[in-house]
């Protein structure tokens, strides 16, 4: 994937969402020696190679790892005559575990299923998501976000009975009454706020130093796209803005969002931070230029692969206003 471009954003043959109410038929083809599975341990997927060679670590269907499995497999469809499948395996625990490291902004650390085949490990998807070829940043991204919404939705919300998983993982029906319930995506608005020559960027507590990107948050029940982005730029620094126009969208499963990206023009400077930011700031078309050829080590912008980095991309292009305003 080359730098600029959006992680996520591919897709694979079909998800062949046909199948998923014929459990005999998917019973089928994951007996067919061309079926392949992802197995996922806590939101990383399993993976294969480094750097620009990284691929997804797919394993047949009895491959030992998948023993470990907690659901019936994900279905998620077929891509060059294969039957693709995802196991969440979080149920596994490794023999050692660096916590110190995975409780870090980025967890850095790898696992080995111990009797797996060489080259085969277990890593963060933010770090590999710039790397995998399109069709394979999709499939890890919606397996991932899958598996976190059967996590987090266990229990029916009409009755408070537990629920099971139905339509090939991507339905959950509560044997008690009867309620369906389907997966979640929060909508969030992601903006580049710009005033002539200068970009609002900002920075959470607990980022990398010196890491800024452009501001975000999740639109609320009965709210507009642009009112969205109207109120979080207002709360989170006090500034007023205008002309606001869409750019384009990326899903992001961290863990289950949907990224819409806008471009807004700020009617006033003066910054006055809420409690969300740890700070913020205007700068020049020049200082981000510095920072992303990385000749400003002070100033970090948005990692690659995210739609803010996308985004910030486009604007140093002047490519925003004349294609999408």
């Amino acid at each position: 994937m080359s730098a600029g471009l959006m992680a996520f954003n591919g897709h694979w043959d079909s998800r062949a969402a046909e199948l998923r109410s014929d459990p005999d038929a998917l019973a089928r083809l994951l007996t067919q020696g061309a079926a392949r599975v992802l197995p996922v341990w806590r939101g990383k997927p399993q993976l294969r190679g480094t750097g620009e060679a990284t691929v997804l670590g797919w394993v047949s269907a009895d491959a030992a790892v998948l023993k470990q499995a907690q659901h019936p497999f994900l279905f998620l469809g077929m891509h060059q005559d294969q039957p693709l499948f995802a196991a969440d395996i979080s149920a596994w625990e490794p023999d050692a575990l660096d916590r110190g490291a995975m409780a870090m902004f980025m967890d850095t650390t790898i696992q080995h299923y111990p009797g797996t085949e060489a080259g085969l490990f277990f890593g963060e998807l933010r770090q590999s998501m710039a790397h995998l070829p399109a069709p394979d940043a999709a499939l890890a991204a919606t397996a991932r976000a899958m598996f976190n919404w059967h996590r987090s939705h266990g229990f029916c919300s009409a009755c408070g009975q537990p629920s099971g998983l139905a339509m090939a993982g991507w339905e959950r029906h509560c044997p008690s009454c009867g309620a369906k319930h389907f997966p979640r995506t929060d909508p969030v608005v992601i903006m580049l706020v710009t005033h002539g020559n200068d970009l609002l960027l900002g920075r959470s507590p607990g980022w990398p130093d010196g890491m800024y990107s452009t501001l975000a948050g999740f639109i609320e029940p009965g709210e507009t796209l642009e009112n969205a982005v109207r109120r979080e730029v207002l709360e989170e620094t006090g500034i007023r803005t205008t002309d606001i126009g869409y750019i384009t969208s990326q899903p992001w499963p961290f863990p289950s969002s949907l990224m819409l990206g806008c471009v807004a023009r700020a009617t006033s400077r003066a910054i006055t931070l809420d409690d969300e930011l740890e700070d913020a700031r205007w700068v020049t078309r020049e200082q981000v230029l510095r920072a992303w050829s990385g000749d400003d080590p002070a100033f970090i912008p948005a990692r690659k692969g995210a739609i803010a980095h996308h985004l910030i991309g486009l604007w140093l292009a002047g490519r925003v206003r004349s294609a999408y305003m």
